[in-house]
């Protein structure tokens, strides 16, 4: 079923609303199937189209960007890392000592569905489910399986770093940057920021 991708309008932009755990295959056949839609709005309209919820690496940029482009002649933003996570209000770093941060305690299994944010350190004392969400300014610790979406170092603090019992999912985001995790790691991984790209360890 396509709906991975949400449209919304607005009086300044359209929205396109993207499933931040869609694989970038699904999302490119959902916009083959809505595109032509759009593209008849487009033939009255002249607002800039927004893609928001889901990050995506270069690559996939260039490819959304390119599939969009093919139907509609329009300017397209993506949104940023603080664009997204709601973390305006935290003073940017970008290599804040994390050995030392607040920290905040989830004492359950995150399920889908759920999102957690925090400015500091999280620990979760269980698993991050698939289509859980887990945003933190500091380090990300989950005791258990992670499944969901994490982004640790997410107000751009590049000395951030993820850790977990195992790591079972397609993406990992530190700072500003996203790694692809091309299968599931075991024996208690750490992922953290060297010379400029995501390594696990």
């Amino acid at each position: 079923m396509l709906n991975n991708i949400k449209i919304n309008q607005t009086t300044n932009e359209i929205i396109l609303n993207v499933n931040v755990i869609a694989e970038i295959h699904e999302i490119l056949e959902e916009l083959q199937t809505k595109l032509p839609k759009l593209r008849d709005f487009y033939k009255s309209s002249t607002l800039p189209m927004r893609v928001t919820g889901r990050l995506f690496t270069e690559s996939e940029i260039n490819r959304v960007k390119s599939e969009i482009q093919a139907e509609i002649d329009v300017p397209i933003k993506f949104d940023d890392v603080s664009d997204l996570l709601g973390l305006h209000a935290i003073k940017r770093t970008f290599e804040a000592d994390t050995d030392i941060s607040e920290t905040k305690f989830i004492q359950n299994t995150l399920r889908a569905g759920k999102r957690e944010e925090y400015p500091g350190s999280i620990v979760v004392c269980g698993d991050v489910n698939s289509g859980a969400e887990i945003i933190a300014g500091g380090n990300i610790m989950i005791l258990g399986a992670l499944r969901g979406v994490a982004h640790a170092g997410a107000n751009g603090n590049t000395m951030a770093m993820i850790s977990a019992n195992y790591i079972d999912v397609t993406q990992i985001r530190i700072a500003n940057l996203v790694r692809e995790v091309g299968e599931r790691v075991d024996k208690c991984p750490i992922c953290k920021i060297e010379k400029n790209e995501i390594i696990i360890v």
